[in-house]
């Protein structure tokens, strides 16, 4: 995994200026700690920087290489999983390679097939070609949205980077919000509209887009999207393929040149791939695949079971390594470090996020990099298969809003009433919502319950998938970690996508198709093991903690975010012992994360220079 960054400008040298766009790649060093690179022409500055995963000297970049009388230049962020396959279709089209890299396979795919070279591409991507001949720049994301992509418009010219931080770090890009952006702070936050770059004037390819830059404008292209269509396979058949597709996926994603473990918190998605990975090292012949879980200390005397989380972990962790023999790493992390690393999060991700949801993840990344380059996680099955709360709670189907969301009347009070006029949520929350609901992929003949589902699906993958996935590649790669996603593949998403909600909840559980999968791959007590989320603190003093520093955030004059919030409602909030009957954003975020929350806003909004048109 890499960040990349470049710069077109039609009407300047960028010879002279080759600088810029590396101080705009070695903002984002984090993301690619092992080599930089840069390469520049007259109208167009590309630059790179590295994670080594696979063929160390094949695949550095920017990457370029000269075709019948042209030239293109590569710089690209992610992996292929489908390296091979496409590089044996190459060959017998007469290209050849010098290295081993999915780097030199990608480009060489532009160079054979052009744009249409993404609807070959199996992985999680973000890449931009210079093709000098047509003078143009293409760039493209995956069809999910593991890999990220920002980019500005600018009169003659456009920029790119893989963060908000690289796009910042140009001197002619400012970090100013107007009333959408404030929205999507304080309404949408911690999750983000696609293709909303919150800033003003900066965008986010969108997952599934690729995009051309020419000297006429830019062209968006939606190369890829989930189509409804009937499922005509039995309840057998759909069961064999979803187990065929999911040990498929993960066998080839366990393919890098450098050391690589799985994240496993005894739940049923990290266990199967760590299940799964285990198998394929001992049946190769390697060394046991190690194990990773985190949680926090004190939380064996401050748990408390609820509809979000219904027991703790650790004893599942300790079957199921027993049960693999997994050489397995417990990392306890101290909510003095969760609170002290909320500053840390906002770096990460360039916005405020999810709080200590975030951070602990960020935490936990960092004690995995001491020994580990990639790790393998089990994020998105929920989303894909159905297993939240809230595709089973009638109350959330009912409710005509995003279900993570239902709380926005408590969010409503804390802002200022300047505010709340100004950018009016609960308008924009239902202009949002619809907008999800309006691009929903429709199966005729659907109704009632089925047709609610697939809303609710989309909504999920579209609009709540892509908050785990920002978080999980910037709190991951800001400590120099690959982490890949599995059940992320689009083979697997098509294909469960047009599963019957039925079949999906086989036998009444959430996930039922899957945990049908995944019989004799998992012992039975795990297999059935109700949805865990990623664990989050129950230690009071977090509580303290945060309410001490928002506090201390809002005794002081100087602080950005006073003209925002409604400084006497939060006071109040502090004053009491009280918490949400349920969390205001996601499943995990109440009141401390609340506090998190704008304790990370105030952090944004300051050490960001954010200027509030």
């Amino acid at each position: 995994m890499c960040g990349i960054a470049g710069w077109l400008n039609w009407e300047r040298n960028l010879r002279r200026e080759q600088g810029i766009v590396g101080m705009m790649a070695d903002c984002q060093q984090k993301r690619g700690p092992d080599e930089r690179g840069e390469w520049s022409s007259e109208n167009v500055a590309l630059a790179h920087r590295r994670l080594i995963v696979i063929d160390p000297e094949g695949g550095k970049q920017p990457m370029v290489k000269k075709y019948q009388n042209n030239q293109y230049v590569l710089v690209y962020n992610g992996e292929l999983y489908n390296t091979e396959d496409l590089r044996r279709d190459l060959k017998a089209e007469g290209h050849s390679f010098e290295g081993h890299s999915d780097t030199e396979v990608l480009l060489t795919s532009y160079i054979a097939w052009g744009s249409e070279c993404v609807k070959r591409l199996n992985g999680i991507y973000a890449f931009a070609i210079w093709d000098k001949s047509r003078e143009r720049l293409f760039l493209a994301r995956d069809r999910i949205g593991v890999k990220p992509l920002f980019y500005t418009e600018q009169e003659n010219g456009f920029l790119f980077a893989s963060e908000l931080k690289g796009l910042l770090s140009h001197p002619e890009v400012e970090a100013r919000i107007d009333e959408d952006g404030l929205s999507e702070i304080f309404t949408i936050g911690p999750g983000r509209t696609p293709g909303h770059g919150v800033i003003k004037g900066i965008k986010e390819l969108k997952p599934g887009y690729s995009m051309v830059v020419n000297r006429y404008g830019i062209k968006e292209e939606q190369y890829w999207k989930l189509e409804s269509k009937l499922h005509q396979d039995d309840l057998e058949t759909t069961i064999a393929k979803v187990r065929e597709l999911f040990i498929d996926t993960v066998e080839r994603q366990l393919v890098s040149d450098v050391p690589i473990c799985t994240l496993l918190s005894g739940g049923l998605d990290s266990s199967a791939i760590s299940a799964v990975a285990s198998r394929a090292f001992i049946r190769e012949g390697k060394e046991n695949i190690d194990t990773y879980s985190v949680d926090y200390e004190g939380n064996e005397d401050h748990f408390e079971a609820n509809e979000f989380q219904p027991d703790p972990d650790d004893v599942w962790i300790k079957k199921m390594t027993d049960y693999l023999g997994t050489t397995h790493h417990y990392i306890r992390l101290s909510n003095d470090k969760l609170v002290e690393a909320l500053r840390d999060g906002v770096y990460a991700r360039d916005l405020p996020g999810m709080a200590d949801i975030d951070v602990s993840l960020y935490l936990f990344c960092k004690e995995i990099k001491k020994k580990f380059t990639v790790g393998v996680s089990g994020e998105c099955a929920d989303e894909i298969f159905g297993g939240y709360p809230w595709y089973h709670n009638q109350d959330a189907l009912e409710a005509n809003t995003f279900p993570w969301s239902r709380k926005l009347d408590d969010r409503v009070k804390i802002l200022s009433t300047d505010l709340i006029e100004r950018i009016n949520p609960q308008k924009y929350m239902e202009n949002r919502y619809q907008e999800a609901l309006s691009e929903v992929p429709r199966l005729a003949g659907e109704s009632g319950i089925e047709e609610r589902m697939r809303e609710m699906f989309y909504l999920n993958l579209t609009r709540w998938m892509p908050t785990l996935l920002d978080r999980k590649d910037r709190m991951s790669m800001y400590t120099g970690l690959e982490v890949r996603v599995p059940f992320c593949d689009h083979r697997l998403v098509e294909y469960v996508w047009n599963i019957p909600w039925e079949m999906k909840n086989v036998g009444g559980r959430r996930k039922g198709v899957l945990r049908e999968a995944l019989k004799g791959i998992l012992p039975e007590d795990i297999r059935l093991r109700p949805k865990n989320p990623y664990p989050k603190t129950f230690d009071p003093a977090y509580f303290a903690a945060t309410r001490d520093w928002l506090l201390e955030i809002i005794n002081d004059n100087n602080s950005p975010i006073l003209d925002l919030i409604d400084v006497d409602y939060i006071r109040k909030l502090a004053a009491s012992d009280g918490d949400f009957d349920i969390p205001w954003f996601g499943q995990l975020m109440r009141l401390p994360q609340l506090f998190a929350y704008l304790i990370q806003v105030n952090v944004w909004l300051e050490d960001y220079g954010v200027v509030i048109e």
